[in-house]
């Protein structure tokens, strides 16, 4: 079984019947995994880690991904490659191919994906980009499928900065027929383009998109409250300004009442306990936070199988 797609730059490329490939996929293999039966159908193959910006989760999960799948994995560090700076993002990716059997890229600009996925001649995954985090956004709906399953109609409710995050969610939601809805301060919403195509996404898929005010009424009768941190890597120097403007959406006991009583709390990590989210909440049982970082390994592996298979 493969995906039509060669490369995932971003989740607005690929039809709901591939992410659907992807998300059952990684659910019959974490079941397989937990109970120690490996496919090492990727041995020989290896996939090369750019990363401009460090992550933990995203290094360590693409790293064990490909183990399990008996391949290996090379870690560039920015010093390492420093696209567009000591080579164009053009030359890198030709190169690159050259050496490997695929690149995910972890940047701070999205047009150095969108590069990487024209010149190189083997996959290209999107790790995360100032635009979109679509890995995350494959754990994010496998946590949510595990955990609601049984619940039918999801609303979903992300509540805090619109950044990759937010819109890698929203896309995904979209194109699954699931309910969205935002709750962000003004001066950090999406513009209107952003806005109108989540809108027309989740009208394709059956679903509604939708702004709200508050975080109270985002969080009314939700079934998913989702949030991410208010400073984002890069943004260091608006910090203060950011956690004044960002008062008053921090997911709380009070906000989480609000919420269906199945409700679950989604955060992508790492979390500022205390800012975006409480040390309650986290460690409340409605947490799918640690479920939900767990299944980036899951969702990762069924994405490198599925782009490399033969």
């Amino acid at each position: 079984m493969t995906v039509d797609r060669r490369n995932l730059v971003t989740l607005l490329d690929w039809e709901a019947g591939e992410i659907r490939k992807v998300l059952d996929l990684a659910a019959r293999t974490k079941t397989e995994v937990r109970q120690g039966r490996f496919q090492h159908m990727l041995g020989g193959r290896t996939l090369a880690l750019v990363f401009e910006k460090a992550s933990m989760r995203t290094r360590v999960s693409f790293e064990v991904a490909m183990t399990q799948l008996g391949g290996r994995s090379i870690y560039l560090s920015k010093s390492d490659v420093d696209l567009g700076k000591r080579e164009p993002v053009k030359d890198g990716a030709r190169v690159l191919s050259r050496y490997v059997d695929a690149i995910a890229a972890r940047v701070f600009e999205h047009s150095t994906i969108e590069q990487l996925a024209v010149y190189a001649t083997v996959p290209v995954i999107n790790a995360l980009s100032n635009c979109a985090h679509p890995c995350q956004a494959l754990a994010d709906m496998m946590t949510i499928e595990e955990k609601l399953i049984a619940i039918g109609d999801v609303r979903v409710a992300y509540i805090g900065d619109a950044n990759n995050v937010a819109w890698s969610l929203g896309v995904i939601c979209g194109k699954l027929g699931i309910d969205y809805v935002l709750a962000c301060p003004k001066a950090y919403r999406f513009d209107a383009d952003a806005l109108a195509t989540l809108g027309e996404i989740a009208e394709a898929g059956g679903a509604s998109f939708s702004l709200a005010d508050s975080p109270a009424e985002a969080a009314e009768g939700a079934h998913v409250l989702y949030t991410d941190t208010w400073v984002s890597m890069g943004q260091e120097k608006e910090a203060e300004q950011r956690r004044r403007n960002f008062d008053g959406y921090q997911i709380n006991a009070e906000l989480v009442a609000r919420a269906d009583q199945s409700a679950i709390i989604m955060h992508c990590l790492p979390a500022h306990r205390g800012s975006e989210i409480t040390d309650e909440v986290i460690e409340s049982s409605q947490s799918a936070i640690f479920d939900q970082s767990e299944n980036r390994l899951h969702a990762q592996r069924a994405l490198l199988q599925l782009l490399l298979a033969e």
